[in-house]
């Protein structure tokens, strides 16, 4: 179903050139010809790539209805990630090229979200933080308390980040999933 340009939002999943891709940014341009147009930023849904795309205002862009499921990561298979259905117990596999940069911030048996397009599974929708507790890493040095030191560490899904100098092994720590970068310590309950 085609719905104009202007209406793209971000967040919607539309179909482009018999892909899918996520709109991620969107800015509105006047052309000097009279007119306008929206430069939108998308994100391939399958490849994970960008690209930037200047859609005319009278340009009609067919949005992608997706199905959302919650369900439990399994395990690694080869090139596949098992997620089952915590519903009706039915397993899914995403192939590695679609999810394998999202999977080091998901835990074995933790619930996502699984989105499917035309009862296909082809992504993992996480949220923009995540807590994991830091497997290893150097011990910090009393005398190195100035701001901005960091060491490396390696996490409980074997995510490697840059943490803070006080931060030690065995503690949790919130990450971005959008950067990858450390956000803050969180207190042990």
């Amino acid at each position: 179903m085609g719905v104009p340009a202007t209406q793209l939002r971000v967040g919607q999943v539309i179909n482009y050139e018999d892909d899918l891709w996520v709109c991620v940014k969107l800015e509105q341009k006047k052309l000097s010809k009279g007119g306008g147009a929206v430069q939108a930023k998308l994100k391939n849904l399958r490849r994970g790539d960008h690209i930037t795309h200047r859609f005319r205002s009278a340009d009609k862009v067919e949005t992608a209805y997706l199905d959302k499921k919650n369900c439990e990561y399994l395990y690694p298979d080869g090139e596949f990630f098992v997620f089952m259905d915590t519903e009706d117990f039915e397993q899914y596999q995403l192939h590695a090229d679609f999810v394998g940069d999202l999977m080091p911030y998901v835990k074995h048996n933790e619930k996502v979200v699984v989105t499917f397009y035309e009862g296909k599974s082809v992504s993992v929708d996480l949220p923009s933080a995540v807590v994991l507790l830091i497997t290893e890493t150097e011990p910090g040095f009393k005398g190195d308390s100035v701001n901005n030191v960091f060491k490396p560490a390696t996490l409980e899904t074997g995510l490697q980040v840059k943490i803070p100098n006080h931060v030690a092994e065995g503690d949790l720590v919130k990450i971005s999933t959008e950067t990858g970068d450390f956000i803050e310590r969180v207190k042990q309950t």
